[in-house]
C-alpha cells in the first residue's frame, strides 16, 4: 500500500470514528423533526451528515483505496496526468464529498418530504392505525431487498472495479461525477435502512450501529446480496407483526 492510500485509509478511519463520536452526542433528533423550522432543519442536516460518515466510511474505504490507485497507475503512463498528480488527493477528497452530498440531501429530502408530513399523520392517528401504517413500511423496505434494482445497486457497491470500469471520468469533473454516481448507487442499496429509522425515530445510536454493520456485510462480503434478503425476510416479517399488532414497534412516536 503506497504513501497516498496510507493516508486514505487513516482518514477515512479517523473520520468514521469522530463521527460515531459525535452520533453519540447528538440529540434526539425524533423530538425535533415536527417542524419547517431552518434551525431545527439545518441542526438535523448535521447531525445525519455526521452519521452516514459514521456508518457509510468503513464501507467505501475499498472504493476509495482503488480510486486512488486508479489515479496513481494513470499518471504513471500519462505524461498529462503526471503534470496533474498534485491533484490526486483532491480529487479523491471530491469524489467522498460528493459522496457525502448526496446522502446529506437525502436526509433534507427525507426530513422535509417523509418524516415532518408523517409525523402529522401519526399524531392524528389512531394505535391500530399507526401499526398498518408502520407495519406497511417495513414490508415495502423487505420487497425491494429483492428487486432488480436493490441487485444492480449492491453489485456496484460491492465491486469497485466494476463501478470504476463503468462510470470512470477523468479530471476534476469527473471525481464529482464519479462520487455523485458512487453516492446514487449506494442510496440505492440502502434507502430503506435510513427510511426506517427516520419514520420510526430508530436514529439513536444501537440502531445506527446495527444498520451500519448490515451495510458493512452487504458491501464488503462477495456475496452481499445475501445478506439483503435475510435482512428483507426479517423487515417482512417484522411488518406483518406489526400489522397485526402482535408487537408494538413505535412507541417513541405516539
Amino acid at each position: 500500500m503506497k504513501k497516498l492510500q496510507k493516508i486514505l485509509l487513516i482518514s477515512l478511519v479517523t473520520l468514521s470514528a469522530l463521527s460515531w463520536i459525535i452520533s453519540t452526542n447528538q440529540p434526539d433528533m425524533m423530538n425535533i423533526m415536527i417542524t419547517y423550522n431552518p434551525v431545527l432543519i439545518g441542526v438535523f442536516s448535521a447531525s445525519w451528515t455526521a452519521g452516514m460518515a459514521a456508518m457509510m466510511f468503513p464501507a467505501i474505504v475499498p472504493m476509495v483505496l482503488l480510486y486512488s490507485k486508479l489515479l496513481t497507475n494513470e499518471q504513471s503512463v500519462s505524461s498529462v496526468e503526471a503534470l496533474e498528480s498534485k491533484f490526486s488527493r483532491l480529487k479523491v477528497i471530491l469524489f467522498v464529498g460528493m459522496y457525502l452530498v448526496v446522502w446529506a440531501l437525502t436526509g433534507v429530502g427525507l426530513l422535509l418530504a417523509w418524516s415532518v408530513p408523517m409525523n402529522s399523520v401519526v399524531m392524528s392517528s389512531t394505535a391500530n392505525n399507526i401499526g398498518m401504517i408502520f407495519g406497511s413500511i417495513l414490508i415495502i423496505s423487505g420487497i425491494y431487498q429483492f428487486t432488480p434494482l436493490k441487485n444492480k445497486c449492491i453489485g456496484y457497491c460491492e465491486s469497485p472495479l466494476s463501478f470504476f470500469m463503468r462510470r470512470w471520468s477523468n479530471g476534476i469533473l469527473g471525481s464529482l461525477k464519479m462520487g455523485t454516481f458512487h453516492g446514487l448507487y449506494c442510496l440505492g442499496c440502502c434507502w430503506p435502512y435510513f427510511l426506517i429509522m427516520v419514520a420510526l425515530g430508530w436514529m439513536n445510536i444501537t440502531w445506527m450501529a446495527l444498520f451500519a454493520a448490515i451495510i458493512f456485510g452487504e458491501k464488503m462480503w462477495s456475496r452481499g446480496v445475501w445478506v439483503a434478503r435475510v435482512v428483507g425476510i426479517g423487515l417482512i416479517a417484522v411488518g406483518i407483526l406489526s400489522s397485526l399488532e402482535l408487537i408494538v414497534i413505535y412507541d417513541d412516536m405516539t
